[in-house]
């Protein structure tokens, strides 16, 4: 009785908000965050668009971000599913960091979703490698070179860190052991790939896809990660466009890209926990998306 409630109420809520115009924004915070350390964001969306529903996902807040990414994404699909359901037009989707991740993962998953806009803030699409404070602070005995014989494990797995770790020279055990970004790239080894072809159909459909990021965010690494690109064995960067992922168009990049939806917005002078926070970015890289 009280989901039908919460449904009920749900449309209301967003009725009024679409009679301006404004398709609902579902926003996913990242690791070590919640959902109110996001109100900057939050404020900008409603200042811009007034009547506006917005709903920042308070799921996994702090330490319990560390979670694997696919029950989060499966808790977190739970609580998206009815406010897509409610909003007939559509609905945008903001993933801060992890948060980015965990937004994919639910897009590419999701049968006849009806996300248009997906905009990842500084999240690391295409893995992570490298020092941060998260790392040198949960893992201090731990080099960046040896963090895969942690990560590269069943008990790394369980670290929601460990699901994107993609160490450059070590793309065999990442193939093997990633149980999430190895998945949702299609990288797997075929034994154990779970990736369905309506995957890359639920991405590839989305309107719009703005990909920001910075070389001074600091945290991921490479920056470009955020724009899907990354290292090769030399930890030289790849951009997007010649990596395997995009050319054979594994998961929908290449698709997004022709039909002029995928978008990359590149600041300096960002620090990775100022990118929800930066009215510049916002007016930039978001706000002309959530129409």
């Amino acid at each position: 009785m009280k989901h039908h409630y919460f449904c009920a109420l749900l449309a209301i809520l967003q009725a009024i908000g679409s009679s301006f115009g404004y398709r609902p924004v579902i926003i996913i915070h990242g690791i070590l965050d919640s959902a109110s350390d996001l109100k900057d964001l939050q404020y900008y969306i409603k200042k811009a668009h007034p009547g506006t529903p917005v709903h920042a996902i308070d799921l996994f807040d702090y330490y319990k971000s560390f979670k694997p990414l696919w029950h989060q994404v499966e808790a977190i699909r739970n609580v998206t599913l009815p406010i897509m359901k409610a909003a007939k037009d559509g609905v945008h989707v903001i993933g801060y960091s992890q948060g980015g991740l965990v937004a994919r993962g639910i897009i590419q998953t999701t049968d006849n979703h009806n996300v248009r806009s997906f905009i990842a803030l500084s999240s690391p699409l295409n893995g992570q490698y490298g020092d941060t404070y998260v790392f040198s602070w949960l893992f201090p005995h731990y080099l960046k070179e040896e963090l895969y014989k942690l990560f590269y494990t069943a008990y790394g797995q369980e670290w929601s860190i460990g699901n994107y770790w993609k160490d450059p020279h070590e793309f065999d055990k990442y193939q093997t052991y990633s149980d999430f970004l190895a998945q949702l790239n299609n990288e797997t080894k075929p034994e154990k790939s779970r990736f369905k072809e309506s995957w890359r159909t639920n991405f590839s459909k989305l309107k719009t896809v703005v990909l920001v990021g910075g070389p001074d965010d600091g945290v991921i690494s490479p920056w470009q990660s955020a724009q899907f690109g990354f290292y090769d064995e030399q930890e030289y960067v790849i951009p997007m466009r010649k990596l395997k992922i995009y050319k054979e168009d594994v998961f929908g990049l290449r698709t997004l890209d022709k039909a002029k939806s995928l978008l990359t917005c590149t600041f300096a002078d960002v620090g990775h926990l100022l990118w929800h926070k930066n009215i510049t970015v916002f007016e930039k890289c978001i706000e002309p998306y959530l129409t």
